[in-house]
Parts: C-alpha cells; structure tokens; sequence
C-alpha cells in the first residue's frame, strides 16, 4: 500500500458539514435543502454557505424551482462531486492503513 499523503485530503470535502453533505447526498441520491438541512442540523445560513462552496467545486448541483408558491431548492452530487467523494474515502482509508503500521 503506498505510505499517506495529508496533502492528498480533499479539504473540500474534509469540513464537518460538508462532509455531511457529501454523504447523505451520495446516499439518498438527491434532497430538498429543508431535508439537509434537518438531517444535519444546521442553520439555512451555514447550510447555504457549505453548499455554495460544494457548487463551486463542481461537486453539487443545486436545482431551484417552485412547488406551488414555495421555492424548492433540490441538491444532487454531480458525477465530479461523486468522484471526488470516493477519492476523498480511498484517501481517508489509506490514512487509517498506514496509522496502524506507525504503531
């Protein structure tokens, strides 16, 4: 198995809420930011804040519309988003490998 690389962490991905978006994203497939938002218990500020930086990395896709009078806001990974989430794991994974081997 190749030795770590920290420099190979998605920081993207790594914050705690993101890292909470990114896994109920890959999970459920797509969800309403109001479902996120409960799942994760965080603020519509802070959500929309993590989803923005997500969007920017073209990691999730944010779908706006309207049910009835309501806006909806619908969130996806994209196939880049779900990419970098298994690369983000893989990574993870090798860091809990090679600890064992520090001991």
């Amino acid at each position: 198995m190749p030795p770590f690389n920290i420099h190979e962490v998605d920081e993207t991905i790594h914050g705690r809420v993101r890292l909470g978006i990114m896994t109920f994203l890959a999970a459920t497939g797509t969800a309403d930011f109001t479902t996120l938002k409960t799942h994760l218990q965080v603020s519509d500020g802070n959500l929309s804040t993590h989803l923005r930086k997500l969007e920017e990395a073209g990691y999730v896709l944010q779908n706006k519309s309207f049910a009835g009078r309501r806006p909806l806001t619908q969130l996806s990974l994209t196939k880049q988003g779900r990419s970098a989430y298994i690369a983000y794991l893989d990574t993870m994974s090798r860091l809990v490998a090679t600890s064992g081997d520090m001991a």
